[in-house]
């Protein structure tokens, strides 16, 4: 391969994965075109991209980017897997892959800077929160304190409810009208002194 085509190469490389700060790397040895076809359509399903890769131009490409230092995962025929998903969504998707296709070799994973080795460490990566459940999971956090404000308002009010309840339920039906009647019984007695005079 002449200087001029691995520049291009290298170029279109550091073009690909320069804005990118997680990978997932495979060994692509072994995998025939349809499973390679079947592979390539799910992870484009997820947004995701499989480029096979020349190790030495890899290295180079990623040189001076987020990925330096994700090298340490090219060791023979490789393919990148990258994209807009999450990186636990990459790892998930290469969980399920892997389910169906026994022989595929799952090298590891490198983001923000950590070196995931190997299939226990796609499954490691796979258990963290994906951005919208990292989100749900802060937004859950920022209203508890107010959920457990409101739940001690609400309980003692709550409680003194159910008592007056309790209270109005016991307390005699005609209760409250022999206070009602009272007054018109004391009405006649005052007019009764002023026939009198």
């Amino acid at each position: 391969m002449s200087k001029f085509v691995k520049n291009l190469i290298t170029g279109e490389l550091t073009k690909r994965l320069g804005d990118i700060d997680g990978v997932a790397v495979l060994n692509p040895r072994g995998i025939d075109g349809n499973k390679n076809h079947s592979i390539r359509r799910k992870l484009h399903d997820k947004g995701l991209r499989m480029t096979v890769v020349k190790n030495t131009l890899a290295r180079r490409a990623t040189a001076e980017s987020k990925l330096n230092g994700f090298d340490k995962l090219l060791d023979g025929p490789s393919a990148v897997i990258y994209g807009k998903a999450s990186i636990a969504e990459i790892a998930r998707t290469l969980q399920d892959i892997k389910r169906e296709i026994d022989t595929l070799e799952l090298r590891g994973i490198f983001f923000d800077g950590e070196l995931y080795p190997g299939e226990k460490g796609v499954e490691q990566v796979s258990k963290l929160p994906t951005r919208e459940e990292a989100i749900g999971q802060l937004v859950a956090l920022i209203l508890s304190p107010g959920r457990n404000l409101g739940a001690a308002l609400k309980g003692p009010g709550g409680k003194l409810g159910a008592v007056l309840k309790a209270i109005e339920e016991k307390a005699p039906a005609g209760g409250a009208a022999p206070e009602a009647a009272a007054p018109e019984a004391a009405a006649p007695d005052a007019a009764a002194p002023a026939a009198g005079a």
